[in-house]
């Protein structure tokens, strides 16, 4: 198939875009990376009169490293982030995420905040906003305003962006120091959206778990932090039984939607292992054997 008839605007600022989504916001879809957005246009699952292109907007391209947060832009394609190379355990996640996402043609053109502004339960972009308390920056005819990721997700493909506004960038908190990461994924092909997936920071200090944060994809029709594993894991000794101990409370806090070749319970004890095994990982790069 092929798209129905729309408009094309391509603005040259934040304030010209928001005045063309102020109005004509219910009827216009914003393109940035496009990846997700020309197949439901391919499909007419999605059928916007305007399509409100946003690629000649400056100053939307940069990762930001700032003394308490890391800002993301609205344009930083995935493929930047799978070369992030910026002083902060968080460019490690990034490397380690981003081969994840799609194929190379995706993660050359695809956004980051695109990824959370479309709100795929299986997104792995999602799923870290979400266990690091990102704040998602949003424009509109009111002013700028940034919602929390906890906020954020209303559901699947349901985000708290109004139509009128325009997602500006995503920051988020940088992790202590010392903080290493890892990340695991579940698919039944390399082509395939995440049946679960699991990421992991954490700091040690004096031979225990000092800080911790665990997000889960694929585990509900939103993304989750697992804040009851983190709370099982902060000050204990890392062992191998309270790896697999905080990935079955994990588990348990997920509401996996169940699919044909996976159903829920399989799902659970793939977001068990994952977690476990993402544990593991992060406390071995943590140089302990």
């Amino acid at each position: 198939m092929k798209p129905a008839q729309f408009d094309y605007v391509a603005p040259g600022s934040v304030p010209e875009a928001v005045a063309v989504l102020a109005e004509r916001g219910p009827e216009s879809r914003v393109l940035a990376g496009g990846q997700s957005l020309l197949i439901e246009l391919r499909y007419r699952t999605t059928r916007p009169a305007l399509l409100v292109d946003v690629n000649r907007i400056p100053g939307l391209s940069q990762v930001t490293v700032e003394d308490g947060s890391v800002r993301v832009g609205a344009l930083v394609r995935h493929a930047q982030l799978e070369r992030a190379r910026f002083d902060d355990p968080l460019a490690e996640l990034f490397r380690q995420v981003a081969p994840y996402v799609g194929h190379p043609p995706i993660r050359a053109r695809g956004t980051f905040a695109g990824s959370l502004a479309w709100a795929h339960p299986a997104s792995e972009w999602c799923a870290l906003a979400m266990a690091l308390d990102a704040g998602i920056e949003v424009n509109g005819p009111a002013g700028p305003r940034t919602v929390p990721a906890a906020s954020w997700f209303r559901g699947a493909f349901e985000t708290a962006c109004l139509p009128e506004e325009l997602v500006t960038g995503v920051r988020l908190p940088r992790p202590p120091a010392g903080a290493v990461a890892a990340f695991a994924e579940h698919r039944r092909t390399h082509s395939g959206f995440a049946l679960a997936a699991a990421l992991v920071m954490l700091r040690l200090a004096g031979g225990r778990v000092e800080w911790v944060r665990i997000g889960l994809a694929n585990a509900a029709d939103v993304p989750l932090r697992a804040v009851g594993a983190e709370r099982l894991m902060t000050g204990e000794r890392p062992e191998p039984e309270l790896f697999a101990a905080a990935g079955a409370r994990a588990a348990a806090e997920a509401d996996p939607p169940g699919e044909p070749h996976a159903p829920a319970a399989y799902l659970r004890h793939a977001l068990s292992t994952l977690v476990r095994r993402c544990l593991a990982r992060a406390v071995h790069h943590a140089g302990i054997p």
